[in-house]
């Protein structure tokens, strides 16, 4: 599971990244609102621990951003505003839960957990882009016509494309979310797996093609040749 930390409280995130990757999470901590929410529009992220007193953009206001941009990963709020209207507030702007600093590692392990699962169970058993129809079940791709079973690897490559269309995902993105952060080997490996997914999607004429832009990364878009 990966988890985004944005918090100004540099020993606080300290703290959290120690914990979070002693319990096997891969995280990844940012100091301000505006490059967290840069890195939670990707949407690899599972859960995402948001603190509200932020400098730039403020903790509610990239809540805000997110939802209003179709971001539905989970979001616990971690401030030290503990009054109802401050909890109403920032439940009302999109959070998913609220934990009052100070809090106890066991609490914030069990509500991230809890986050996670609300997750899981709102995914769909298929994602739908243009003609193209992922089911996370069987592994196939199709485009109501043809059918063609892929790989894991290639699964999740379509599925991140597919959950954020409008975005451009790096390839360190994909690595990191798919591979793994401690992985080492080439990030050309990436490129060798979208060739994969590109030959998938010809053989069963689909209308959708993986763009590719340049020094950004890859996007979806529908090929209207």
């Amino acid at each position: 599971m990966r988890i985004l930390v944005v918090d100004d409280e540099r020993p606080l995130v300290d703290a959290l990244y120690e914990i979070l990757t002693k319990n096997n999470y891969l995280v990844d901590c940012f100091y301000n609102g505006e490059d967290g929410y840069q890195y939670a529009l990707s949407g690899v992220y599972d859960v995402i621990l948001l603190d509200i007193m932020l400098p730039g953009l403020n903790g509610l206001e990239v809540l805000k951003k997110l939802r209003g941009n179709g971001i539905s990963t989970p979001v616990i709020l971690l401030t030290a505003k503990s009054e109802i209207d401050d909890k109403v507030n920032g439940l009302d702007c999109g959070a998913d839960d609220y934990l009052t600093k100070p809090f106890v590692t066991r609490e914030l392990l069990a509500r991230i957990r809890s986050a996670a699962r609300r997750k899981d169970a709102f995914v769909l058993d298929e994602i739908v882009f243009g003609n193209l129809v992922l089911n996370k079940n069987t592994l196939v791709i199709s485009n109501g016509r043809n059918e063609i079973k892929v790989s894991i690897k290639e699964y999740q490559i379509l599925e991140m494309l597919m959950k954020n269309p409008d975005h451009v995902i790096s390839k360190e993105q994909f690595v990191e979310k798919i591979w793994g952060y401690d992985f080492e080997g080439e990030y050309n490996i990436v490129e060798v797996y979208i060739s994969f997914v590109r030959k998938k999607l010809k053989s069963i004429n689909s209308d959708i093609r993986i763009k590719v832009v340049r020094n950004f990364g890859y996007k979806l878009e529908r090929n209207d040749d």
